[in-house]
Formats: C-alpha cells, sequence, structure tokens
C-alpha cells in the first residue's frame, strides 16, 4: 500500500469511527431507556434511506469532472476538517471543554426516559424508533461523503468503503458488546487526528483544482504527507501556544448571561426542517463562517495566478491565517 493509500485508509477509518462512536450513543440511549426493538428498526429505516441517498448521489459525484471534484471537495474536506481541528486544539489548550461522552448518553437517556410513549405506523416507541433513525441519519451522512468524496477522487472507493466498514464494525461491536457509551475512546485525540488528515487532504485536492487540471504538486501524491507533517506541526504548536496563555490567565472572565427570548413553540414538521437546514449550513460553512471565507479567498487567488512555486503555498497561508483568527476570537 502506498502512502498515499494509507493516508487515505487512516483518515476514513478514524473519521468515520469518530461518527459511529455518536451514532451507537444514540442508539444506546434509545434502546437502553425505551425499546430495543423500535431503536433497531430506527437503525434500518436510516441505513435504508442511507442506502438510497448512496445510490442517487453517489453515481452523479463520479461524473463530475475533475477539477470541478477536487475544488468542491477540497473546499468541502477543509471546512469540515478545519471544524474539528479548532475544535480539538480549543479542547487540548483547556478553552473549550473535552467532550464526555458519559455525560452525553446520561443526558440522552433521561431525555428518552422523560418522553411519552406513543405507537405510529406499527412502531410500539416512536420516539425510540426517530431518536435512533435521526442518529443514524445525520451521522451516517457524514461517513458518505467521507467515503464518496475522497474515495471518488482518490479513485479508491473501494479502500474507502472498506475503512469505513471496518470502523464502523468495530465501534458497533464493543459499544454493544459493552452495552455502555465508548467512554474511554479519546475522541478528541481522533478529532485532533482527522482534523489534521482532512485539512491535508483539503489543500491538497483544493490547490490542484483551482489551479489547473494539469497542475500536479511538486512530489505529486507524496507531497500528501508533507501536508500532514506540516497541519500537524501547526496544530500542535498553536495548542502549545494557547496552553501558555492559559496558564497565564490570572482570572477567567464570567460569562455573559443569555438574554434571549425562548423561543416560540413550532411545529414537528418545521422543527425537523429547521434542523435539517441547519446540519447542512454547518455542514458546509462549519462553526464559524470566517474560515470557510479564508478557504474561499485562497481558492479565488490560487485560480487566478499562472502555475508556480508559490502556487502551492496561497491555500495553506490562508488555511493557517483563517484558523488562527478564528481561534483568537474564540478565546
Amino acid at each position: 500500500m502506498s502512502g498515499a493509500s494509507l493516508a487515505l485508509f487512516i483518515s476514513v477509518f478514524l473519521a468515520c469511527s469518530v461518527e459511529a462512536v455518536e451514532a451507537v450513543t444514540i442508539v444506546l440511549a434509545a434502546g437502553t431507556a425505551r425499546d430495543w426493538k423500535s431503536a433497531l428498526r430506527g437503525v434500518l429505516a436510516g441505513l435504508v434511506t442511507l442506502a438510497v441517498i448512496i445510490a442517487i448521489f453517489g453515481p452523479a459525484i463520479s461524473h463530475l469532472p475533475i477539477s470541478i471534484l477536487r475544488v468542491v471537495v477540497g473546499g468541502l474536506l477543509l471546512v469540515f476538517g478545519l471544524t474539528w481541528l479548532r475544535k480539538a486544539i480549543l479542547r487540548s489548550s483547556g478553552f473549550k471543554a473535552l467532550h464526555d461522552e458519559e455525560k452525553i448518553f446520561q443526558e440522552e437517556l433521561e431525555a428518552a426516559r422523560a418522553a411519552a410513549k406513543l405507537t405510529r405506523h406499527g412502531v410500539a416507541d416512536w420516539y425510540a424508533f426517530t431518536l435512533s433513525y435521526k442518529g443514524v441519519l445525520l451521522e451516517g451522512l457524514e461517513v458518505v461523503f467521507i467515503v464518496l468524496t475522497l474515495g471518488t477522487i482518490a479513485h479508491k472507493v473501494g479502500l474507502a468503503s472498506i475503512a469505513a466498514l471496518v470502523a464502523v464494525a468495530v465501534v458497533c461491536a464493543a459499544g454493544f458488546a459493552l452495552r455502555a457509551p465508548l467512554a474511554k475512546v479519546p475522541e478528541n485525540t481522533l478529532k485532533f487526528a482527522v482534523g489534521i488528515l482532512l485539512t491535508s487532504f483539503g489543500i491538497f485536492w483544493g490547490a490542484e483544482g483551482t489551479a489547473g487540471s494539469s497542475a500536479k504538486w511538486p512530489g505529486d501524491n507524496w507531497a500528501v504527507l508533507a501536508l500532514i507533517a506540516g497541519v500537524w506541526v501547526f496544530a500542535t504548536l498553536t495548542v502549545f501556544v494557547l496552553k501558555s496563555l492559559r496558564r497565564k490567565e490570572r482570572t477567567i472572565k464570567s460569562a455573559k448571561k443569555s438574554t434571549t427570548k425562548p423561543e416560540k413553540e413550532r411545529s414537528k414538521s418545521m422543527q425537523l426542517v429547521k434542523s435539517f437546514i441547519d446540519f447542512w449550513i454547518d455542514f458546509v460553512v462549519g462553526d464559524d463562517w470566517r474560515i470557510a471565507a479564508g478557504v474561499l479567498i485562497g481558492f479565488v487567488i490560487t485560480a487566478s495566478i499562472s502555475v508556480s512555486a508559490l502556487t502551492w503555498a496561497i491555500i495553506p497561508i490562508f488555511v493557517a491565517a483563517s484558523l488562527s483568527y478564528s481561534l483568537s476570537r474564540a478565546i
């Protein structure tokens, strides 16, 4: 297996592992607190929906021109990867609380127990069904995106699919064998690694796509490994700097109290529409629109100049600048 293929396998495996942990946590809460049969029906319905989405959009993605595919996939991977990397850096440096899977499981468990039991369409517990369905569908959409985009653009959909299946199988087997959330999985470490890998692939393909279909990185596919090393060094140094700032803080400002008005009750259909729209906005733009804006500016400048040694530095510079600016605002 070449270096690029190994990096692809590891990227897909780690990213899908994180998504699988979150989905399994939700399903375990629904089954433990409510009804396992209804929860598993929700899982099956979610998988069927994902299969339909793959059947519809999979061939469409593979037929896109490679230059357009590189730009679109590179941009989305950058936003996706930088979102994870931003959170992981803030958590590693102490500016954001660590993601506690045990706490999330307990919260889901309490919410599931408090909900009223309702039978619909032959399903004994509609709440358990919908909770599992939404968990599998939303987390599964990200898995499908990762597999289709990374696999298609590298012409290794089979390898990406195997990595995803292995990740999901390992997490599901561990979760259901223990009948408990995978609290011991170092999720922040996984997100830190996945953020680095996805950001590196995003820079690689985004730069090639915007520079032109005939443009190639120095060293060709081996440049991915250099990008991974570079992003890792930058992220690690950033964590070190932020930890130093955190230690030097003598006082912590109290958080401003929210004065927002309580939201009006919405119908279930409106809540579903809002959740769907919010998911895709967060998926495309990420936590901070400034990062997406920085990536877009880097793409535009790269596309507007002739290919030279400077071409390959533009997007990494804008990625580093936009991430640093976003982190500075966050702290």
